[in-house]
């Protein structure tokens, strides 16, 4: 009987359930809008995370905006502030998503996964309060995101940062126009330069923050340093997620 009631309650669409569905896509389609410009930007945070995190606000916004409709208690007999449940566990669940972020050097990872969390615990409390059609709702719009959104956010035009140390000889060689001019050959754009010259005045070293839309940029900047003799050892390394 629970199961035939369930049912019902998602397939009978209410006019409720077409304003909470229209606010749902609007949150969904937000997110995603923000999350494009931070992609492209390069940063951890993109397209995925931005959409879970503003249909998370959402789904619980609507808790609160249709409380009507699964307080059944009469607000003459009693007063009560249910939403204060929710608030408690969201702030719980808070610390549980911030476990799973990590930082890997100068890469951030578990964002996406630490967004997935607290959606998945603003359904668990559609569950708990019947809110079935903006359950199942949330539900497809969450695998959507973590799946479809994916395939399109790996294809999406993003700027790549990297850190780049280089040493080197002190020579007519290896100076640090003749290093703009192999980085802007490799379709590099450089953001910030850091300057070091050893004791002995011999070895030149430069600590860079690179910017390229081009992914195979960092490939092509390795095979034409290591072409060059005067060049000692040198490092590229990812910053963004």
């Amino acid at each position: 009987m629970e199961l035939c009631g369930f049912i019902e309650d998602v397939i009978r669409v209410r006019p409720d359930d077409v304003a909470m569905f229209a606010r749902l896509l609007v949150a969904l389609l937000a997110g995603i809008a923000i999350g494009f410009e931070r992609t492209y930007r390069g940063r951890p945070a993109g397209v995925r995370t931005h959409a879970l995190v503003c249909v998370t606000s959402s789904l619980l916004m609507l808790v609160t905006v249709y409380e009507s409709h699964w307080v059944r208690a009469s607000v003459e007999l009693i007063r009560l502030d249910p939403t204060r449940m929710a608030q408690g566990i969201m702030t719980g669940i808070g610390f549980l998503g911030a476990g799973v972020i990590m930082k890997e050097g100068p890469t951030v990872r578990g964002l996406t996964t630490s967004a997935s969390i607290w959606i998945t615990a603003a359904i668990g409390i559609l569950a708990g309060i019947g809110f079935y059609f903006p359950l199942v709702v949330s539900v497809l719009i969450t695998l959507a995101v973590l799946s479809l959104l994916r395939w399109i956010e790996v294809r999406l035009p993003s700027e790549a940062y990297y850190n780049f140390d280089v040493r080197g000889e002190r020579s007519d060689e290896f100076t640090e126009q003749s290093l703009r001019k192999v980085l802007a050959d490799c379709n590099f754009q450089v953001a910030h330069t850091g300057y070091r010259l050893d004791e002995k005045g011999h070895e030149r070293r430069y600590s860079m923050v690179l910017r390229s839309i081009d992914r195979s940029s960092s490939s092509r900047l390795s095979q034409q340093l290591e072409r060059i003799d005067s060049v000692y050892g040198f490092r590229i390394t990812p910053i963004s997620e």
